[in-house]
């Protein structure tokens, strides 16, 4: 009977996972022979300290579970292993005892099979108390006076602002125009800005900051829908790169930021000179510009994005009190100089000691870009979402910025989830924000 119960339970599973629109994910390799289940004996994948945690594993070939052996390591979030093991997977499964953590954080469950000369990996993480996580990162007594004489000093320069339709992304119903933005003396931004035919209404806006990388904007309608639900929406990169550059131009411009993130290290022995301060500040003069914009309902200023464009959708909504509304998943820039610390979790971009890239001076640098301190400062509502299995902005830090918002907040998070949300949770969050329209 229980034999018959756990291959029901299995059918049922196999069944969700491939009615899923999420096949295309980490998790769930498309076309791919094998599946992994990992199934934490919590179904909330959180525990106390102090608890021992246990997963079932099953590799399934075509939806069959399979009798292989499994080597396995346990460590915490983004640390090296503390210990290791193998299992045979009988009937199909196993059950690993994690152990436990003493305590808040998280722990890694790494996987590997070997079939047929292939190896199969994967890994699940399960929380200990992570609502009880703190930052490494101070708190600079002035950092409030540094943004508001930087802020002071980019406004001294007018907001140029260049502008063209671009017929080939308008519809019938939602007009685009490419934006240059002179966002101080420096620094230019390129944007693509969305908004409904009818302009001669009113509508909230919304701005959405890049993920990390050195890159153009490539889809700007691939967010459509907020036009066709009344948002004036504007897509920004943070580089200066004109979207309508050719591919050699961008190869050869690209080439000079040291590597796709080598810009997150540019100038981070001076708080002065790091790289990151004119982005900062091109968010807020973007937020400028939509202000100024006559189609602008004159009250909802929002703010969305994911990883790097979470952490900047944060920051911007730490350093305007203007914004309304923030929507933020899984943000980078989060408790970077964690892993300053023994046995302790950084966030991205994953700055280590061994290069040289947490020295004294570069960490007090570090305080006056972190998240975690503009976190503290954001008093509009906030909707958050992360998963635990992400290992590029991994749930360490994640929760260690959400518990440091005070404002109303709201999370969505999905413990399966690597570096990803589905097109579903995307719409949600224009959704949520619709609902937060004054």
């Amino acid at each position: 009977m229980k034999r018959t119960n756990y291959l029901m339970r299995l059918a049922v599973i196999i069944l969700a996972i491939c009615c899923s629109p999420v096949l295309n994910a980490e998790n769930y390799p498309y076309r791919s022979d094998y599946l992994w289940l990992t199934v934490p004996d919590h179904a909330d994948w959180l525990y106390k300290p102090g608890e021992k945690a246990r997963v079932e594993v099953t590799l399934c070939r075509y939806g069959i579970p399979q009798n292989v052996e499994v080597s396995y390591e346990i460590g915490p979030d983004m640390l090296p292993a503390t210990s290791t093991g193998r299992v045979m997977l009988k009937n199909g499964r196993a059950v690993i005892d994690m152990g436990t953590l003493r305590q808040p954080g998280f722990l890694d469950l790494r996987l590997k099979a070997k079939v047929a000369d292939k190896t199969y990996e994967h890994h699940v993480k399960v929380g200990f108390s992570p609502e009880q996580l703190k930052p490494y990162t101070q708190n600079p007594a002035d950092f409030d006076a540094f943004w508001k004489k930087n802020l002071e000093e980019a406004r001294k320069t007018p907001l140029a602002v260049e502008c063209k339709k671009v017929d080939k992304y308008s519809t019938n119903d939602v007009d685009c125009y490419l934006l240059k933005l002179h966002t101080d003396r420096r620094h230019s931004i390129y944007a693509y800005l969305t908004k409904p035919k009818l302009s001669t209404q009113k509508y909230p806006v919304v701005l959405c900051p890049p993920g990390a990388g050195i890159k153009t904007i490539k889809e700007p309608m691939r967010n459509h829908y907020y036009a066709k639900n009344g948002f004036i929406r504007m897509e920004m990169e943070i580089h200066g790169l004109n979207p309508e550059m050719t591919e050699e131009q961008f190869r050869e411009i690209s080439a000079t930021f040291s590597g796709e993130n080598g810009y997150l290290g540019n100038g981070l022995d001076n708080r002065d000179n790091y790289y990151m301060k004119h982005v900062y500040l091109a968010c807020v003069r973007a937020l400028d510009y939509l202000c100024s914009l006559p189609e602008w309902d004159g009250q909802n200023l929002f703010v969305q994005g994911g990883s790097q464009g979470g952490a900047l959708s944060l920051i911007a909504a730490g350093l305007d009190e203007r914004v309304t509304a923030c929507v933020a998943n899984h943000p980078a820039l989060s408790d970077m100089a964690g892993y300053a610390e023994q046995g302790r979790t950084g966030g991205y971009p994953h700055f280590v000691r061994d290069n040289q890239m947490l020295t004294k001076e570069k960490i007090q640098t570090l305080q006056y870009y972190d998240v975690v301190n503009f976190a503290r400062r954001i008093k509009c509502p906030v909707y958050m979402t992360w998963g635990y299995n992400d290992n590029v902005c991994p749930p360490t830090t994640s929760y260690i910025v959400w518990n440091l918002i005070t404002a109303p907040k709201e999370p969505l998070i999905t413990p399966i989830n690597e570096h990803w949300t589905t097109d579903d949770t995307n719409y949600s969050q224009m959704l949520w924000l619709k609902n937060h329209v004054k």
